[in-house]
């Protein structure tokens, strides 16, 4: 009788412990994956500054000096119209660019011919994507405006966004 007592608490004690341990391992998991979507967005993060300061992006030393987190609007037109080369080149499924300042009533995308002037379109749209989680960064927007002689550098706010997908 006792040896079958012993048999039972045994039994229910090792059901005890391996309810416990389910619950553990589900609760780690869980924070795993919260870890992972955070590790994500940090990646993302740094995704839209390595892309402010990339060759296909970057002002470089077109401008005065060299400029942090400085986007040449002259090569990011050029590179809309090649922007089919580039879609898997980054690993994510969105850029665009938007001005900041002055503020538009709504967004009007830019094209060849009006991205200098910024009262005309604040939007400039490499590809997109309709899903996934967008990440932002401030950005200075310049160009060489020739429009009066000599050219001159200009320089405006905007943002840099970065669409990414969730996995």
């Amino acid at each position: 009788m006792k040896i079958q007592q012993m048999a039972f608490m045994l039994m229910a004690l090792m059901l005890f412990f391996g309810l416990v341990s389910v619950f553990i391992i589900s609760f780690q998991i869980a924070n795993l994956k919260g870890s992972a979507a955070q590790l994500e967005e940090k990646e993302a993060l740094l995704l839209v500054s390595k892309l402010a300061n990339s060759p296909e992006f970057s002002c470089g030393n077109s401008f005065d000096k060299p400029r942090a987190a400085c986007v040449d609007l002259d090569k990011v037109m050029a590179l809309k119209n090649k922007i089919g080369n580039y879609e898997d080149f980054w690993g994510i499924s969105g850029i665009e660019i938007r001005r900041v300042f002055p503020e538009l009533n709504s967004e009007v995308e830019c094209t060849r011919d009006d991205y200098t002037d910024w009262e005309a379109c604040n939007l400039i749209t490499l590809f997109s994507s309709e899903e996934g989680t967008a990440v932002e960064n401030f950005v200075a927007l310049c160009r060489k405006d020739g429009s009066n002689s000599p050219s001159y550098n200009k320089c405006e706010i905007g943002k840099l966004i970065v669409v990414y997908d969730t996995q």
